[in-house]
């Protein structure tokens, strides 16, 4: 009589990942406008945050940013939708995990 096949072990889980730390949204910001004399006005302007942050600052891309975080505020590039737009890239750091003071929040 032949054994019978073994049957093969499960492969261990992967072990769960670590929770995200929070982060300090309000002093990375900082910390990074020290870095680049100041960084404007990136409290208050989507402007001065996007190129503190790197990334395409223009009206195009302001447009395609509105579009994915679902805000309608004003017409493109107006003040209403920056502003809504820099409220609106806060609450998504806030709502991945990130602290953000609420200086940076209104």
């Amino acid at each position: 009589a032949q054994p019978a096949p073994a049957q093969p072990t499960p492969a261990p889980a992967a072990p769960a990942a670590p929770a995200p730390q929070a982060v300090d949204v309000g002093a990375v910001l900082s910390e990074m406008a020290s870095m680049k004399n100041g960084g404007g006005n990136y409290q208050s302007s989507i402007v001065d945050l996007l190129k503190l942050l790197d990334l395409d600052s223009s009206l195009a891309a302001r447009k395609e940013l509105a579009n994915e975080l679902n805000v309608h505020a004003g017409e493109d590039g107006s003040a209403e939708q920056n502003i809504a737009l820099h409220k609106a890239v806060m609450a998504k750091l806030a709502e991945n995990g990130g602290i953000v003071p609420d200086s940076l929040r209104n």
